[in-house]
């Protein structure tokens, strides 16, 4: 029925793509399948990311297009450099009223400030598309630099928790962050992204 489906599927109908300076966010397509599957597939990426397997193939990138077209959970941008695929960025609805923020860049695009310019225009995004006081996110504590990404966005720290992470097969400690409307708006000077209808 209709009145089951949460807003930000509704929502989701409506692709747009994202642009900031250097990069276009978009809604990844079967066409990118073996480029996603090429940055996916590396064992230092798999271990920070709690979903990906390792290791990844062709077919669980093909899987992963086809449930985001049928309309899952999230709402999912492929990061692109002059036209290159570098990564992943979205927003997981874990609940109607609970959001999570996750992204991943491949190796050799680590270091340049990808993550962070990506993050961003998601959320801004977020807050200008959803009715939503707070967007969540997490970094395992042993990779800094995903945790400094989101510090970058204005994250606030909220603890630390055990986290399942399907690449090692086991828990690992995750620290928890969260991003209040208010101080997101206070910090919006941040960025030009700019977005159109896809």
């Amino acid at each position: 029925m209709l009145q089951d489906i949460p807003t930000p599927t509704l929502r989701e109908a409506r692709a747009c793509v994202l642009e900031t300076e250097r990069l276009t966010l978009r809604k990844p397509t079967l066409a990118d399948v073996k480029a996603i599957a090429r940055l996916a597939n590396d064992r230092r990426i798999a271990e920070n990311t709690r979903r990906l397997p390792h290791p990844y193939s062709q077919d669980d990138a093909i899987d992963f297009v086809r449930a985001l077209a049928e309309g899952g959970r999230e709402t999912v941008f492929l990061i692109e450099n002059n036209h290159t695929p570098i990564g992943m960025v979205g927003v997981d609805w874990r609940e109607a009223t609970t959001a999570e923020l996750g992204y991943w860049l491949g190796v050799d695009h680590w270091g340049q400030g990808f993550g962070t310019e990506a993050a961003r225009a998601v959320i801004d995004y977020f807050f200008e598309e959803f009715d939503l006081d707070q967007l969540i996110s997490g970094a395992r504590v042993a990779n800094p630099s995903s945790r400094n990404i989101l510090e970058k966005c204005g994250f606030q720290w909220s603890g630390v928790e055990l986290h399942r992470f399907e690449a090692l097969g086991s828990s690992s400690p995750v620290d928890c962050f969260r991003l209040s409307r208010g101080v997101w708006a206070s910090l919006k000077t941040w960025s030009h992204s700019t977005r159109r209808q896809g």
